[in-house]
């Protein structure tokens, strides 16, 4: 059996100290990376992250708390990366240490800004990271009901399945199950899209369309995924998977997310501006239409959902005019 030696988790948001939270009580030790060290001053203090999920606690004997990224990376075997991905190319840029012999591991719904490439294609293809020492953990799962300790779902995707598996069993626990899988690529490029069709569901539900109609873009937001999955990475995946439409579903759906969120405030008539300024975490799907749409350039695969974001988002498109034309589209 594969061993994951000692873990870091490297970030700091409300994704990250869920995992954290689930990777600890497995094995009672994890280093965990910060940007600011007063941040580390204040939950060496109360216990908790300060700043997100305050109410999951951590004995704080179990963790190395460190705003150097070199140490964690050079001192402990697996990385889980939990970082917004619109900042993971500067923080990469500050490591000193190869990360060849590492395994990674991406927890981040994003692509890299610039590069146009999930987190995984990134570290292979710009840190050598071979593709059997990356893998990827996908939903469905809010960090919320994590720290609640509500029952959840994960999957572990890695070419090296013993690596999966491994994996899943530091995260596995009495409140999350989980299963593996080979589809890397899938998961990741499914966890950017389901973003992007998750402001599409807000903007839906700002603009007063009711839950009838969410229920036909969610399943139109399906097959758009499956015609891109099927071109980005052919291979055999069933898109009725958790990881999938688990995935996607809570998303669109639940008021726990962000993106939905995000939606609705441009569906309501705030601008995108005004929007990021009034929301205190990042919206992920924001950046990944744009890259999603510059991959779709050379794809060429029909996404009218993708595009009506994009246009409502970049170009400046009215949401109902943009929404409306859509509506004509569906059967």
């Amino acid at each position: 059996m594969y061993d994951v030696g000692n873990i870091a988790i490297i970030g700091s948001g409300s994704w990250a100290t869920a995992i954290a939270k689930i990777v600890v009580e497995h094995t009672h030790h994890i280093g965990w990376y910060f940007r600011k060290e007063d941040t580390i001053d204040a939950f060496r203090r109360l216990g908790h992250n300060p700043t997100y999920l305050t109410s999951a606690h951590f004995d704080t004997n179990e963790l190395t708390l460190s705003t150097d990224i070199n140490r964690l990376v050079n001192d402990y075997d697996t990385l889980i990366f939990v970082t917004p991905s619109p900042y993971l190319k500067a923080l990469l840029k500050k490591v000193r240490t190869k990360l060849t012999n590492k395994t990674i591991v991406t927890a981040i719904k994003g692509i890299v800004p610039d590069e146009n490439l999930v987190c995984s294609e990134y570290f292979h293809r710009v840190f050598k990271v071979p593709e059997s020492n990356l893998a990827v953990i996908g939903g469905p799962s809010h960090a919320e009901e994590v720290a609640m300790e509500r029952l959840t779902y994960l999957t572990v995707g890695c070419t090296d399945l013993e690596k999966a598996q491994a994996l899943t069993e530091v995260l596995a626990s009495s409140y999350v199950k989980t299963k593996t899988s080979p589809d890397v690529i899938g998961i990741e490029y499914a966890s950017v899209l389901k973003n992007v069709y998750a402001i599409a569901s807000g903007i839906c539900a700002g603009l007063k369309y009711g839950d009838n109609f969410q229920a036909v873009i969610i399943s139109n937001a399906m097959q758009e995924m499956e015609r891109a999955l099927n071109s980005l990475n052919p291979m055999q995946r069933s898109m009725t998977d958790s990881v999938y439409l688990g995935d996607q579903l809570v998303t669109g759906y639940s008021n726990f997310s962000r993106n939905r969120t995000f939606g609705m405030m441009i569906g309501k008539g705030y601008s995108v501006k005004s929007a990021q300024m009034e929301m205190e975490m990042i919206a992920e799907g924001y950046f990944g239409t744009k890259c999603m749409k510059e991959i779709n350039r050379h794809l060429h695969v029909n996404m009218p959902i993708l595009d009506a974001v994009y246009n409502i988002l970049y170009e400046g498109i009215s949401p109902q005019i943009e929404i409306k034309l859509l509506t004509d589209s569906f059967r």
